[in-house]
């Protein structure tokens, strides 16, 4: 009789030990998911935070070629290139690139606009905008 219990006993033992591992492994597949969630959002951060560095090096190039040159108010043909290279994300401008210059008195304001890629259709696009003043 002694022997018996015994054996329901360790039936029991492996049936709660089997539920125990198993509790441990919903678990641990819970922590993964974040940790490839969170991965995935440090991805993003990074991409935007390249992209927004990039527009300011763009927005910068056109403030420098105003201040060598001496005035707010370019070619166009000065205007339209480097337009194009913030139009084009594989020759380092960025991904639907807009890059516009409007000179207003002294004040020249340079805005580069651009769509995050994943960026959802109905967001507002990334924006930079620097003003330069030639006096």
């Amino acid at each position: 009789m002694h022997s018996l219990t015994m054996k329901n006993r360790n039936k029991r033992a492996r049936g709660v030990s089997l539920i125990e591992v198993l509790v441990v492994i919903v678990l641990f597949s819970f922590g993964l998911l974040g940790l490839v969630g969170l991965q995935a959002r440090a991805m993003q951060v990074s991409v935007n935070a390249e992209d927004s560095n990039r527009a300011a090096l763009l927005a910068g190039e056109m403030a420098s070629t105003m201040w060598n040159n001496d005035t707010q108010n370019l070619d166009a043909a000065v205007i339209d290139a480097w337009a194009a290279r913030v139009a084009d994300a594989t020759a380092g401008g960025l991904p639907g690139g807009l890059g516009t210059v409007v000179v207003n008195g002294d004040v020249a304001r340079i805005m580069i606009t651009w769509v995050p890629p994943g960026q959802p259709a109905d967001s507002p696009p990334s924006r930079y905008i620097t003003e330069v003043l030639i006096p």
